[in-house]
């Protein structure tokens, strides 16, 4: 298995989770940090942070979210609602010995933090999000939302909603379909502004359409493309996707917290070239009022959306100074 810096050792488990398992990487020594991962990613996302966190005094643990590498892999769409999301990792935290711990989390991952922190204060007393910044409980029902967008094109979260539909896409060329997935999203790769977006797909079209051709970002190489596509190749897409396809059961499970906010110290950081911090500007200009505790926020030049890959050394920079500075467990 692939191995992020030879100087840290990794410790590689199983623990018992309301998924049924859930994988676990680890690294270090000291106060607990759980690192959550998005689509289409795993563990090995928080290659470059297991290390850096390990070396600045804390214990790094990198989870597989349901549905993704090792951890177990519930059927249908009802099994992956952000509650059951969130008691995994409560169950990641106590399977680990532990009281409380900071939770990490990018794209997909920063959401579930995010809901980990509002719904377990008791569990999560700080929370870091990359990419996807938090925006409350609340609002039209998701599917409708996004249905809304992109007049005869249809987003990509619309797409992925049908089962079967998005996996006979991607799974005949799991390589490929990744390597454009993410070039489409780097910042050193993604289409110009005058250029198709990859976010939505052309009538009677695919995704893969408008995936930028023959151009690798520089931080996928060959090593990181084999490790995520034999992880894919594996376990196939479906467990990843049922996550876009539970959104209108979260919507209606968290009703009772419409409009909340977060209040523990909290940490965002996006890459400025990244289409999610454009479309949700309005949470990020909303953070006085939805993240009271709000230490500080960055854009960081010239990135893409897999923030803590394609700038890995600012990344440990800012969450390592936020996670020094965070009050001493109570």
């Amino acid at each position: 298995m692939a191995h992020p810096d030879p100087t840290w050792s990794l410790t590689h488990r199983m623990v018992a989770s309301p998924a049924g398992r859930t994988y676990v990487v680890e690294c270090g020594s000291g106060p607990l940090v759980v690192l959550v991962h998005g689509f289409p990613e795993s563990w090995y996302s928080w290659r470059h942070q297991l290390p850096a966190l390990a070396a600045a005094g804390f214990r790094a643990a990198a989870v597989d979210v349901r549905g993704y590498g090792r951890s177990a892999k519930p059927a249908g769409a009802a099994a992956y609602r952000m509650l059951d999301l969130v008691a995994d990792e409560v169950a990641v935290v106590r399977g680990l010995g532990a009281e409380r711990a900071v939770i990490v989390g990018h794209d997909w991952g920063a959401n579930i933090a995010a809901h980990a922190a509002l719904l377990r204060p008791d569990v999560f007393p700080a929370v870091a999000m990359l990419s996807v910044p938090y925006a409350p409980p609340g609002g039209p029902r998701p599917t409708d939302a996004f249905a809304a967008l992109g007049g005869d094109e249809e987003f990509y979260v619309s797409y992925f909603q049908e089962s079967g539909r998005a996996e006979a896409e991607i799974e005949p060329d799991v390589r490929g379909w990744l390597a454009g997935w993410y070039a489409s999203l780097s910042g050193d790769t993604m289409p110009g502004p005058d250029e198709p977006s990859p976010y939505f797909v052309a009538p009677g079209g695919r995704l893969r359409d408008r995936f930028p051709q023959q151009r690798a970002p520089h931080w996928l190489g060959e090593t990181e493309l084999d490790f995520y596509a034999a992880e894919f190749e594996r376990t196939g897409m479906a467990g990843a996707l049922r996550r876009y396809r539970a959104v209108d059961l979260d919507w209606a499970d968290l009703a009772t917290w419409e409009g909340a906010p977060i209040g523990q110290p909290s940490l965002f950081v996006g890459g400025a070239l990244d289409a999610t911090t454009h479309w949700m500007a309005d949470a990020i200009a909303a953070f006085d009022h939805t993240l009271p505790g709000l230490v500080s926020r960055h854009l960081i030049d010239g990135c893409g959306h897999w923030v803590q890959q394609e700038r890995p050394a600012e990344v440990n920079r800012l969450l390592t100074e936020w996670l020094r500075a965070l009050p001493a467990p109570g």
